[in-house]
């Protein structure tokens, strides 16, 4: 174990093992004592965990039929809107608390801008989402976009963690030729840019999350070894945990007990995805690694575990997740639509066809409760991880039937240590920016030195009172 003194643990104590590496939660026994607490707290409390989730293709209710039937944003605007039960938000009515709605606001950038980038949109879309900038159209190495909010973000303010940030994403990375209009598939590979041309991996598998987050055997041939044996990373640590919990008190032991067995259980999904997956049956995506579940409730829980693991360790404050590709044809059977999600997608503006995408659009929004509930319950210091944090999902597409990126989704989950009140519904004007919200978002959580981001023109409010949000208004 590593201790910085008999006073209190460091925030960056990790127990050791057999190349098993495992950081710990926040802990009382990490604050210390006396007239230092005060300071300690609040430093803690400047902490603002930003998680970033693409949602890819747009929803139904960002058609103009769909908009008319509140698919996705509310008829109330500001306080105590009521989503409707065919909202694509209604999985998150039960933590309206924490939901803030951003309506009306458009994403320009990836839009095609000239005669040979019209029709490419799948393969421009998500490299723009949190870059709000226009990529160059190219297949070769000369990648131009912009620099990511979340790259911005980490570059700042997640350098004194393990992780800086860390890409997470649900489809495969392997497009084999599939980008074309001559897009290379960097754009459509990642939503994270390091820099405008420096387009950050994004980890697929959950094996590979894991190992990362808890230096798993200090190789490949000993990772593999130790799960032949069917032994946990915790065996390796047991000594450390029971040496640790002799300095603890009580309200830590009962922590450090649950977080343990939260790691255990998610280890133990891991080695049941891979163990069925390597049993020889037929798999629902015969090209994905073992560690991927078929499943694609089972894929995206298995995800945000790890994320708000990540997370609840402070091993990053910086997470980005790209749920899905524009243009693939998976089914989702549980959402209640048997129709593959792009053709689905296209659903010619017929009534009956939205409300059947509509249907996948729910299902997939539907996976954010999951999310929401983990982070709710886990405490970080005095508060839960979801008032501590950020978490933006989007997209950089509305009405995926005709590829528009006029009136776009956007929601902010959580309360940002008090940036984000919740229980809200903000319309833009007419001609907003998405990038003029990001801007006001980075702002709030630190960059007051930005004032620009992606084609900005202005800030955005983000609490009461932001209905109508024009840049002049600030």
């Amino acid at each position: 174990m590593e201790f910085i003194t008999g006073k209190h643990l460091d925030r960056r104590t990790f127990l050791r093992g057999m190349g098993t590496v495992v950081a710990l939660p926040y802990l009382d026994a990490m604050v210390p004592a006396g007239r230092m607490r005060d300071a300690a707290a609040r430093a803690a409390a400047e902490r603002t965990p930003l998680l970033c989730i693409e949602e890819v293709h747009g929803l139904a209710g960002c058609n103009e039929w769909g908009a008319s039937q509140h698919l996705y944003a509310p008829e109330i605007i500001g306080k105590d809107f009521e989503l409707l039960p065919s909202n694509a938000l209604a999985p998150l009515e039960p933590y309206q608390d924490q939901l803030t709605i951003i309506s009306n606001t458009d994403v320009r950038m990836a839009e095609a801008f000239t005669a040979p980038e019209i029709g490419g949109d799948h393969f421009r879309s998500s490299a723009v989402f949190l870059t709000q900038s226009h990529p160059k159209q190219t297949q070769g190495s000369d990648l131009f976009v912009g620099t990511s909010l979340d790259q911005i973000y980490a570059g700042r303010f997640g350098q004194d963690t393990p992780l800086p940030s860390m890409q997470f994403c649900i489809a495969s990375l392997d497009q084999a030729g599939g980008c074309t209009y001559n897009y290379s598939c960097a754009y459509t590979d990642s939503i994270s840019w390091a820099t405008p041309n420096d387009p950050l991996p994004m980890i697929r598998d959950p094996r590979i999350a894991f190992d990362m987050l808890f230096g798993s055997g200090g190789s490949p041939a000993e990772r593999a070894e130790r799960r032949a044996m069917r032994s946990s990373i915790l065996d390796w640590i047991t000594g450390e945990v029971a040496a640790m919990n002799r300095q603890l008190g009580s309200g830590d032991r009962i922590r450090m007990e649950q977080y343990l067995d939260n790691v255990r259980e998610i280890e133990r999904r891991i080695d049941m995805v891979e163990s069925h997956n390597s049993s020889g049956e037929e798999r629902e995506i015969p090209e994905a690694p073992a560690g991927v579940p078929d499943s694609y409730r089972e894929h995206m829980e298995l995800m945000f575990d790890l994320q708000v693991l990540a997370l609840q360790t402070d091993m990053t404050r910086v997470i980005s997740f790209k749920t899905g590709r524009d243009a693939e044809n998976r089914v989702f059977a549980e959402s209640g639509s048997d129709k593959p999600f792009h053709p689905a997608s296209h659903h010619g503006g017929r009534e009956e066809a939205i409300l059947e995408f509509n249907k996948i659009c729910q299902y997939r929004v539907g996976m954010l409760p999951y999310l929401v509930e983990k982070m709710k319950n886990t405490m970080d210091g005095e508060m839960s991880l979801l008032d501590r944090s950020v978490v933006m999902w989007g997209s950089p597409m509305a009405d995926a039937n005709l590829h528009n990126h006029r009136r776009c989704p956007l929601i902010l989950l959580g309360k940002g240590n008090g940036i984000l009140e919740g229980n809200l519904h903000l319309k833009a004007a007419d001609g907003t920016p998405m990038a003029n919200v990001m801007l006001t978002l980075l702002q709030e959580l630190g960059h007051t030195n930005i004032d620009n981001f992606g084609d900005s023109t202005g800030g955005f409010m983000l609490k009461s009172g932001g209905r109508a949000a024009t840049p002049e208004a600030y």
